[in-house]
């Protein structure tokens, strides 16, 4: 094998497993969104009323709970809080 063959098979092997983590990863943010949307229905609250409690834009409610944005620890945590829960069971899911 030469090496730029081998490079490519090393190229190759490092993209699978890059795209493997990130499909993984994007699946959790799906369903940690899911289960939050979940839980703030349960607690009979519209996006909005969660943004005004939680000091989170409502734009970003809508992004977590549809799974397309990654938040932060800090919002997860006042989020929780607004909904009078613990962090923990944001992440049963």
């Amino acid at each position: 094998m030469n090496i730029g063959k081998f490079a490519y098979n090393i190229f190759l092997n490092q993209y699978h497993l890059c795209f493997k983590v990130d499909t993984e990863k994007k699946h959790f943010i799906i369903k940690f969104g899911k289960n939050l949307q979940r839980i703030r229905i349960e607690k009979k609250l519209t996006q909005s009323q969660l943004a005004a409690d939680s000091n989170v834009e409502i734009s970003q409610i809508s992004r977590i709970e549809r799974g397309v944005l990654n938040t932060s620890i800090g919002n997860i945590y006042t989020i929780s809080k607004a909904l009078d829960i613990t962090v923990d069971e944001l992440f049963k899911i």
